[in-house]
């Protein structure tokens, strides 16, 4: 992806006073200085595949960040990303960047290629996440995330992801389709030590996607490495289902 500074030239003419503290040397001399603009960035999320199921990880953008968010979707996940999470994509190699117009709430997708199921969730996923962005129009059919839930994981965590720094209160959001719309978590300092578990109980579940949102003070004796753990207990035998471990860089 390519960042583009903008150099704007501004010419100075200067006249009168020989003993001013400007930098023009001679009476009338004119200076040209030389500005770089201030490039804006953004973090977004761009969903691969963790297990099968779509799950989003951090990026920083520049520019317009629907299109700067699916660039970074067709780079394919990092080597840390690769080995510590086990994250994949499938989105195939050669498929170059679209064309992406938005208008109404819907995100036009320009592709000559045809995507799987798979690849369409993880674009799917990516443009909604953004307010202009209700549902995506690719491969001549309007898709939201109602139309993956089989590509969904049953605890999909959004705030915070995996490796982002994060301080105290820890705030926690995302979505969940679990039984009674219940599930856990606990929270691990850089340690390794427990140090926060609780249960929620997200706005609907049992065949039905809510939302969730809560919020974990905590302390840690150092800057490092903790873990965000979610799960949720099995109705048949209270084993742990559906874990998925998020690491967090934690900062005192």
């Amino acid at each position: 992806m390519k960042r583009v500074l903008v150099v704007l030239a501004v010419a100075l003419v200067i006249g009168g006073c020989s003993n001013s503290d400007d930098a023009v040397t001679e009476e009338g001399a004119t200076e040209t200085l030389t500005f770089t603009s201030p490039v804006k960035t953004a973090e977004i999320g761009v969903y691969f595949l963790r297990d099968g199921k779509v799950w989003p990880v951090q990026r920083e953008v520049t520019g317009g960040a629907e299109s700067a968010a699916i660039a970074e979707l067709l780079v394919g996940p990092i080597e840390q990303e690769e080995t510590e999470l086990g994250l994949a994509t499938s989105v195939p190699e050669d498929v170059e960047s679209p064309q992406i117009t938005i208008a109404d709430g819907v995100a036009r997708v320009e592709l000559a290629a045809e995507l799987p199921l798979e690849a369409l969730a993880q674009i799917v996923y990516t443009l909604t996440q953004f307010p202009t962005v209700e549902r995506v129009e690719i491969q001549e059919r309007f898709l939201t995330r109602a139309d993956f839930e089989d590509l969904t994981p049953a605890i999909l965590v959004e705030s915070p992801l995996s490796f982002e720094d994060v301080t105290s209160p820890l705030r926690v959001t995302g979505t969940a389709n679990t039984f009674e719309a219940n599930f856990q978590y606990e929270l691990t300092d850089t340690d390794g030590r427990i140090i926060a578990e609780n249960f929620v109980t997200a706005t609907s579940g049992t065949g039905t996607r809510g939302t969730f949102e809560f919020t974990v003070p905590f302390e840690v004796n150092f800057d490092g490495v903790g873990t965000l753990i979610v799960f949720e207990a099995s109705a048949k035998d209270g084993s742990r289902i559906n874990l998925v471990e998020i690491p967090l860089r934690m900062k005192r």
